[in-house]
């Protein structure tokens, strides 16, 4: 594939717009893989240079939330490992699942967005004790394993499943499904660039917009919290399923 300067035009200030919406509610992959596909790349070379990109700018993230306190580490580190194993069980059903797959995911999506209007607040208190942790771990094992069949809205439902469950403030909560985030990312990146799936002449300069989009976003989470995480949480989540309905209706 031959790179030119429209290519990198074209992506790279959409990875910073993918990278800045990831950091702060999750569901950057909604416009960074269609971006990596629609300038050319093989679908296989865009999902590794689309992790390629995604790993650089959600480490920033990670850094920044951890830097802010806004990261609880054994939690987060608990539904990392979790999100391994989930991942993995979760990328075999979907081989066995086929088209049927985004039928089971249309039905659960709406759910989600309805539960998250009623339910999504932070009056809640967080829970304290061994609960603490065995549900981020179920939590990490049942996203991991979304994350394995689907993908787009990973870092999504992590924030809201922590807040409604664990009782996490928004911020924390972002902060936790970054490190998972980070962590998936990574696993799969690896598996990508053994088998030479990563592009890293536009996947270097796109990482370093998906860096400047992860930083400023982060900060602005932190800075303002709800304010900016819940609106865009609802934005994410409806294009989430707008995009499975186009999938269904275009496929």
């Amino acid at each position: 594939m031959q790179i030119t300067f429209i290519t990198y035009l074209v992506v790279c200030p959409l990875i910073f717009l993918a990278g800045f919406i990831d950091s702060i509610a999750g569901g950057g992959g909604l416009i960074s893989l269609p971006v990596y596909l629609a300038v050319g790349l093989p679908p296989a070379a865009a999902a590794g240079t689309n992790k390629f990109s995604a790993s650089s700018g959600t480490l920033f993230s990670v850094i920044n939330y951890f830097k802010s306190g806004n990261i609880h580490i054994k939690v987060a580190l608990a539904s990392a490992a979790a999100a391994f194993l989930g991942s993995s069980i979760g990328a075999n059903i979907a081989i066995l699942l086929g088209e049927s797959l985004k039928y089971v995911i249309l039905g659960v999506i709406p759910l989600v967005l309805l539960s998250s209007f009623f339910k999504l607040n932070e009056s809640k208190e967080l829970i304290s004790g061994a609960r603490l942790y065995i549900y981020s771990v179920i939590i990490g094992f049942v996203i991991g394993m979304y994350d394995g069949l689907v993908g787009p809205g990973t870092g999504t439902f992590l924030i809201i499943l922590y807040t409604v469950i664990c009782g996490f403030m928004l911020k924390e909560a972002s902060g936790n499904a970054k490190v998972v985030n980070l962590a998936s990312n990574v696993s799969a990146l690896i598996i990508f660039i053994i088998h030479g799936q990563v592009f890293y002449q536009l996947a270097i300069p796109a990482a370093v917009f998906g860096i400047a989009g992860n930083y400023i976003g982060s900060h602005l989470a932190i800075k303002n919290g709800k304010k900016i995480i819940r609106p865009l949480l609802y934005i994410v989540l409806l294009g989430i399923l707008i995009k499975i309905i186009f999938d269904i209706v275009s496929g």
